[in-house]
């Protein structure tokens, strides 16, 4: 039996990425009967292992598997031991979405029907694999600030390159121009203590990381359905905790080497250490909240990836670095 009901392909949908192949059968049909019509139509291609029962107008009734009907009493008929399907699709639902729901009702098929209830395809272990692949493709692309792309490498024109890059380069470094800004206005405190410019890269590149490592854990999160918006403050508050133990180790370890190592004086040692308690929260709170944030506003959450959260942090952790220095240095 074949389902001749046309649905529209729309992009990022189900509908774009089911198989219009089933094996479908009446629910008055025997055993023997289903399997002799095995025998004679042969099983789609990308068949895994469900069977389903449809009624004369195509609407689904039930689901059994391949095994089920091996095992069935050859006078049994479909509708005594087909089973309710764990979960149904449509046509509309979101791709990403509907492998999340195939990964919690931890099946490898699920029929996927109309607005009337008619059987229109179904999506299988093979098309979800497909699309977490698309996916984290696209999620990678987006958290190295590129733009996706569409072919494969390879294939892909230098032009095409070049324009999914060039965008984020520009906006990068326009907001990456704050940065000097504030270097500049703190050009005063730098003349006094020259000795502060040295810290200055690792303190960049300390909140930078803290700020990937939450970002990459909450994507992941939001993109398993593990984490919603709902959840922001649970998340803020976990991440301040984790931000302030690794922060303290941070400073102790920094100042112990300082002060013990290199013989700098306390005091800027403590400037150096306390900016990087509050670099490392700061940024662990906009790697967590960003993303967050973007999901509520229905943007893809890889968009405030590593690049992006690093600049804000470089720029917070700079007016933070030379706000302590003039208070604890009187410069």
């Amino acid at each position: 039996m074949k389902n001749m009901n046309i649905v529209p392909v729309v992009p990022e949908t189900v509908g774009a990425i089911m198989s219009r192949e089933m094996l479908m059968f009446s629910p008055l049909m025997r055993a023997r009967e289903a399997l002799a019509r095995l025998r004679q139509v042969g099983v789609p291609e990308d068949f895994m292992s469900n069977c389903y029962v449809v009624d004369e107008q195509g609407l689904l009734l039930g689901v059994f598997t391949l095994r089920e009907l091996v095992m069935a009493p050859d006078h049994k008929r479909l509708d005594q031991f087909m089973a309710v399907p764990r979960a149904i699709l449509s046509p509309d639902d979101d791709q990403e979405q509907a492998v999340a729901l195939m990964e919690r009702v931890d099946c490898v098929e699920l029929p996927v029907v109309d607005d009337a209830g008619q059987l229109v395809g179904t999506v299988t272990a093979d098309d979800a694999l497909e699309v977490l692949r698309e996916e984290a493709t696209e999620d990678m692309e987006r958290m190295a600030a590129i733009l996706p792309s569409e072919q494969p490498y390879l294939q892909t024109r230098i032009w095409d390159i070049y324009k999914n890059r060039v965008v984020w380069l520009l906006l990068l470094m326009v907001s990456a121009a704050f940065t000097g800004a504030i270097i500049t206005h703190y050009e005063t405190a730098l003349a006094a203590q020259v000795v502060l410019t040295a810290f200055i890269p690792m303190l960049m590149d300390t909140g930078g990381n803290c700020g990937s490592q939450s970002s990459v854990t909450v994507i992941r999160g939001l993109s398993l359905g593990e984490i919603r918006y709902s959840d922001w403050l649970r998340v803020a508050w976990k991440e301040i905790q984790v931000g302030a133990l690794c922060g303290l180790t941070l400073a102790a370890v920094n100042l112990l080497r300082l002060t013990l190592l290199n013989h700098l004086d306390f005091i800027v040692a403590m400037v150096v250490s306390l900016t990087l308690v509050v670099t490392v929260i700061v940024s662990k709170l906009l790697g967590c909240f960003l993303p967050i944030a973007a999901s509520r506003i229905h943007l893809d959450p890889a968009v405030m990836a590593s690049p992006l959260i690093t600049t804000i942090a470089d720029a917070i952790s700079l007016v933070v670095y030379f706000r302590i220095a003039t208070v604890l240095l009187g410069i």
